[in-house]
């Protein structure tokens, strides 16, 4: 089935202006009609969805476009496809351990403010780094 800009759009969740943007980078690469339309089909849907989720875990364009590169030589570059992966996997891993950081003490905080009103002379003690 071929979908549309607009309903391919729908499909991933993402406007169509980032789905030409996208193809502009060259990270997709619709099909295009005889009247030069672009045609979206079902195996693009997983692929898009990925680029968005790498996109979503803070991998830049540039980033993007290696491994899009690299994903279309084959399987020659599973190593630098793997390597960065890798690398934005312990990013992500990084970035979620300062979420919880802050995620706990927003926790604290929020406690603090609950106990207050009971406990007037309650003081907030902010962690050490």
């Amino acid at each position: 089935m071929a979908y549309s800009i607009g309903e391919f759009a729908a499909i991933v969740g993402v406007p169509a202006s980032t789905l030409r943007y996208y193809e502009k980078e060259g990270l997709i690469t619709p099909r295009r009609d005889a009247n030069q339309v672009r045609e979206y089909e079902e195996g693009d849907i997983g692929w898009t969805r990925f680029i968005l989720h790498l996109k979503g875990s803070g991998m830049s364009v540039e980033e993007l476009k290696s491994y899009t590169e690299w994903r279309a030589e084959g399987d020659k570059t599973i190593p630098q496809r793997l390597d960065l992966l890798e690398k934005r996997r312990q990013l992500v891993r990084e970035e979620m351990q300062k979420l919880q950081q802050s995620l706990d003490l927003l926790d604290r905080k929020i406690e603090f403010y609950r106990e207050k009103p009971n406990n007037p002379k309650l003081v907030f003690a902010y962690p050490h780094p």
